[in-house]
């Protein structure tokens, strides 16, 4: 059977993400892209002007599953934390490979604002969940519960992160708390 021209498409992007997120972007060719598909370099130009273009594709809905997201998260963070740690993880996993390939080649997703937009995202968390004026030991559960999450989402393949959803978001809200919690010595 024929492909359609959005059955390319999106083989050409799970095919490009799964090489992405194993061996990365700079490593990646279209030409190995192409042939693992067996179309044409022309074929996937068609569908992707650059290899650039194919990745700002890939990104997209991770851009859009995040922005989502931290639209409602501010009025959730401080009464429902674990809730707000939860579909953080949820997208983490969702976008894995992706995450995988930005820690593969963080300058290639820099040049199309990845990298800035992955900080300012964990950026607004922070300050959602703990303030914008938290001192150093909230800021301190904040980014051990957010880096916590967005790690083992990489670490784990997807299924295995399912069985450890609810007990990684457990985890991630003790740091939180921690932070958040009666200051002990050495927290300065």
């Amino acid at each position: 059977m024929p492909r359609t021209h959005g059955d390319t498409r999106a083989e050409i992007q799970g095919v490009a993400l799964d090489l992405f997120g194993r061996q990365g972007y700079e490593k990646t060719s279209l030409r190995e892209i192409a042939e693992r598909l067996d179309i044409t370099k022309a074929a996937l130009y068609y569908h992707f002007r650059s290899k650039e273009d194919l990745l700002r594709a890939l990104v997209e809905p991770l851009r859009r599953d995040m922005e989502g997201f931290l639209e409602g998260v501010d009025g959730l963070a401080r009464d429902a934390p674990e809730e707000v740690l939860g579909v953080y993880f949820d997208i983490c996993v969702r976008h894995g490979t992706l995450l995988t390939a930005l820690l593969n080649d963080l300058a290639s997703l820099s040049r199309i604002g990845l990298v800035e937009d992955v900080m300012g995202w964990r950026r607004r968390l922070d300050a959602a969940l703990v303030g914008e004026d938290a001192g150093m030991p909230a800021r301190m559960g904040a980014v051990i519960a957010l880096g916590g999450l967005q790690d083992l989402a990489v670490y784990l393949d997807p299924e295995e992160a399912a069985r450890c959803r609810d007990r990684a978001v457990a985890i991630a809200a003790a740091a939180l708390m921690e932070g958040t919690g009666p200051r002990t010595d050495g927290m300065d």
